[in-house]
């Protein structure tokens, strides 16, 4: 079964079981959503550190509430589960470089323009949008947890979102 995703043509569909034997499969299904790309930073003991990450979600308008899920087997995970102040960016579609870097190296603010914010946790510059928020909750789930913040500042800007599907990079065109 790994490798029916691959035997699919565009006019079939494939049903299964999500189990221990067929995750690609699962795991190419998930990727059929399209996504907006994030990069979600905090302040560590040790310095700086961010994350990119496509698990973003608003949650609520009032209270003003987002959630993100990192990954337990993450290296980065008990940076991010617990972080009292975080923030999320939103990234563009200028912006591809600042996803490729976190993704490989969560001390990547070395190489990008930044700033920080009362709490010391790192601010990204351009993105299309940010999300400054404090610790709310995590509610364990599965291979992840829920971390759910309340944003404190946000900002906006015009721009094309980056956004990820089925693997690949992608641009949704400004309405």
């Amino acid at each position: 079964m790994k490798d029916m995703a691959s035997k699919m043509t565009d006019q079939t569909a494939q049903n299964f079981a999500p189990d221990g034997d067929n995750t690609r499969l699962l795991r190419d299904a998930f990727g059929r959503f399209a996504t907006g790309i994030t990069v979600i930073s905090t302040k560590t003991d040790d310095g700086v550190i961010g994350m990119t990450a496509n698990s973003f979600s608003s949650l609520s308008l009032d209270p003003a509430l987002v959630m993100w899920s990192p990954g337990i087997n993450s290296s980065r995970f008990k940076h991010f589960s617990h972080a009292k102040h975080f923030a999320i960016h939103v990234l563009s579609d200028q912006q591809k470089d600042i996803c490729e870097a976190f993704a490989k190296n969560g001390y990547a603010f070395g190489d990008i323009e930044h700033g920080l914010n009362p709490h010391g946790v790192p601010l990204i510059e351009s993105c299309i949008a940010r999300f400054e928020c404090s610790h709310v909750a995590t509610h364990p789930a599965g291979d992840h947890v829920i971390v759910i913040g309340q944003v404190n500042n946000a900002q906006v800007r015009t721009g094309k979102p980056l956004v990820f599907s089925s693997g690949n990079y992608g641009v949704i065109e400004e309405l």
